[in-house]
């Protein structure tokens, strides 16, 4: 069976601007944008992305680790599953 691969990268780039009377304020929580990004954008972000790609007939998509944090970067692989004409000679009987 020949098998291939492409890689096409989504990135995303998350960025603030804090103005300085902000970070002047002890209360001010430096961080709080990306927990914001972690817990209420990119869980949305991922599911959207599983929901579409799953959607389509012979296409499946699974997330796989390849060490690097989640907090990083999530690889999710796109497979296209094609039947061979046997294959779908069994399905038919």
């Amino acid at each position: 069976m020949d098998r291939r691969e492409k890689t096409f990268v989504l990135r995303f780039t998350l960025e603030t601007r804090i103005p300085p009377a902000l970070l002047d304020d002890e209360e001010f929580e430096e961080e709080s944008w990306l927990d914001e990004w972690e817990t209420a954008l990119k869980p949305g972000v991922i599911r959207a992305v599983f929901a579409s790609l799953r959607g389509v007939p012979g296409w499946s998509a699974r997330v796989r680790n390849r060490g690097i944090s989640p907090l990083d970067e999530i690889e999710i692989v796109v497979s296209r599953h094609f039947a061979t004409p046997r294959e779908d000679d069994d399905a038919a009987q």
